[in-house]
């Protein structure tokens, strides 16, 4: 019978589909490149979705985050995201954490429960709690690295973070992860150098910052503010999300393992 996942069960078939369905996966963050992981993870039918995101939609996210739009400025990030799953695929369980998570707060978080992790989180010491995390409790996870001020999309690529070059943010999480015995850890990367961004207060969030009100963080907090397109993230996020839905079917670009 016709369903909202046919074409995909074409490709995979349907025990693969059966997995999907039975899958819980956490997303951590929700901007640029999480929305996107949770809009293909939704459009593959998995069953489960934990949404993790503190943060509130900005007028500022909309060259670049699926769930921003006009309508959403000021929505929590997770609700917004939760909103757009269910009018996806309506018998997902959806669970949303407005959380913004750190090591103080991964106590909150039941790994074991997750039969996958996505990593789409900004602060080095949190990817490092999450990547801790998730391996003490053997949890698959995927993380993503740097995506800002970068206009080429069609360098990312897949590796371990051992394998990695180019990249600011892999070489920081190299370094740490090492301190840590952390041996491997499957990422998501582009060797592209970073873009400078223009320095024109002008158009700044550093002097002009419009978060809600009632965010809990605002653009003046942050140590840099990193130019974006609508592209970039948005690649980085695709390829996360086929990897996680490849990864729980058990297929290669080969076909089944």
């Amino acid at each position: 019978m016709l369903n909202s996942f046919s074409r995909t069960e074409l490709i995979y078939g349907r025990e693969a589909m059966e997995k999907l369905a039975a899958s819980r996966v956490a997303i951590f963050g929700l901007g640029g490149v999480g929305g996107y992981v949770v809009e293909v993870l939704a459009r593959s039918g998995v069953g489960q979705l934990d949404l993790v995101d503190d943060d509130r939609v900005c007028l500022t996210n909309i060259n670049r985050q699926i769930l921003a739009t006009r309508r959403t400025v000021g929505q929590y990030k997770a609700d917004a995201a939760e909103e757009r799953v269910k009018s996806i695929n309506p018998s997902c369980v959806v669970r949303c954490h407005k959380t913004f998570y750190l090591p103080e707060t991964q106590g909150e978080f039941d790994f074991s429960q997750y039969d996958y992790v996505v990593d789409a989180i900004d602060t080095v010491t949190g990817k490092l709690a999450l990547i801790e995390q998730a391996q003490a409790a053997g949890t698959p996870i995927i993380s993503a690295m740097g995506a800002g001020n970068k206009i080429d999309p069609s360098l990312f690529r897949v590796a371990d973070l051992y394998e990695t070059e180019g990249c600011p943010l892999a070489r920081v999480m190299r370094r740490e992860c090492r301190k840590r015995g952390v041996k491997k850890l499957k990422v998501v990367y582009s060797p592209e150098k970073p873009i400078r961004p223009l320095e024109d207060l002008s158009i700044s969030c550093r002097s002009h910052c419009i978060c809600p009100p009632d965010a809990k963080r605002h653009c003046t907090d942050r140590r840099d503010i990193p130019g974006s397109n609508a592209f970039v993230p948005a690649v980085a996020g695709l390829i996360l999300a086929g990897e996680v839905v490849n990864d729980l079917t058990g297929f290669t670009g080969e076909g089944r393992r």
